[in-house]
């Protein structure tokens, strides 16, 4: 084998390595706008709700930014305990990751919720409430802008398998929707419109062919 066409095969062999590594990069990587609750056992400064800034990283009073850069969402206790080993000794940390999303349609009470990431999605819905009577929950999508991220027999079964929010890749931002049973008598309401409509424009063309 020449040297040129060795060349050739180690280069795709890089670049394949390269971009099989970009695609392993986990969806449960912090983002920018993701929050982390903290509690760090007898330092009030350190315990409160912190925002992720870019990097990602978390800028903590005193300390400065921690990188956060391929720290996973579920690591994230274990993570700034060692961290935090470096300026406090022998520190007792709790941290959870929370992420903002949105509850819309059927639910008690829709809007906006900081949600830890190791929550079940069922436990989500019932931060707002519940669902209502005419939710139809077997039809729940997940939404990321104008993009569906799960809905049907695919988020049925991950829900019923007790998947997290972090398991389903979620981000700030994303919605929650859990629309609602057609109201039957809304049917006939359309259809006597329709009529209307159409009984209406038959009569004007009836008057204008006079």
């Amino acid at each position: 084998m020449n040297r040129s066409r060795w060349s050739l095969i180690v280069g795709l062999l890089l670049l394949l390595t390269a971009t099989s590594g970009a695609a392993q990069t986990p969806a449960t990587a912090f983002q920018v706008g993701d929050r982390i609750l903290l509690h760090v056992e007898g330092d009030s400064a350190l315990s409160d709700t912190f925002t992720v800034v870019a990097g990602p990283a978390l800028r903590l009073p005193e300390i400065g930014e921690i990188s956060l850069a391929g720290v996973r969402r579920a690591d994230i206790e274990a993570y700034l305990t060692r961290e935090l080993g470096r300026y406090i000794k022998d520190p007792v940390v709790e941290a959870r990751a929370l992420i903002r999303v949105s509850v819309l349609g059927e639910v008690t009470k829709p809007g906006f919720y900081a949600v830890p990431v190791d929550l079940v999605l069922p436990d989500a819905v019932m931060l707002a409430g519940g669902a209502t009577q005419r939710a139809r929950i077997d039809r729940m999508r997940i939404l990321r802008g104008d993009s569906s991220l799960w809905s049907g027999d695919q988020l049925q079964a991950a829900i019923a398998r007790g998947a997290t929010m972090d398991q389903l890749g979620m981000h700030a931002g994303d919605r929650i929707q859990i629309p609602g049973q057609r109201d039957p008598e809304s049917n006939w309401r359309i259809a006597g419109l329709v009529v209307s409509i159409v009984a209406t424009s038959i009569g004007i063309i009836a008057l204008t062919h006079k």
